[in-house]
């Protein structure tokens, strides 16, 4: 009997566990110009950046990326972070995106796969991670 709640109770943990998260707080819907996107240099996958900013321009927005001082003329920011992790191949464990107006926080979003352990969900391509972020950011 106790070998069996042990069992059961490993199994539990094993599969709670292994939980891979999205959450969202939108950007409310209203006048939203030119998005400026911060190049975080140290994340380092070549590809997220412009990643991000296709999905973001599929939901309609102009976009613009730049390194240092905000641009004249954006109407939001947004600033990510990115993390990579390695379990039989590259995969994004952590992604999170802060849109701000002027320095007021307006919407993030993050992808959580720290916890994924076993979770083969957690494998593909790091757009299919962050498209739907995007879209229920940017509804």
């Amino acid at each position: 009997m106790i070998n069996r709640c042990f069992i059961v109770v490993a199994a539990a943990a094993i599969l709670f566990g292994c939980t891979i998260t999205q959450n969202v707080k939108p950007v409310k819907a209203g006048n939203i110009g030119l998005i400026c996107i911060e190049n975080n240099q140290k994340v380092l996958m070549d590809g997220f950046l412009p990643e991000l900013e296709d999905l973001v321009r599929l939901r309609g927005h102009e976009t613009m990326h730049y390194t240092g001082s905000t641009p004249a003329g954006c109407s939001h920011t947004l600033k990510y972070t990115a993390n990579w992790h390695w379990d039989m191949a590259m995969y994004l464990s952590y992604a999170k995106l802060d849109v701000y107006q002027g320095s007021k926080s307006v919407g993030n979003a993050i992808y959580d796969a720290r916890s994924g352990g076993a979770n083969m969900n957690k494998f593909g391509s790091t757009r299919s991670k962050i498209a739907p972020l995007v879209a229920q950011l940017f509804p």
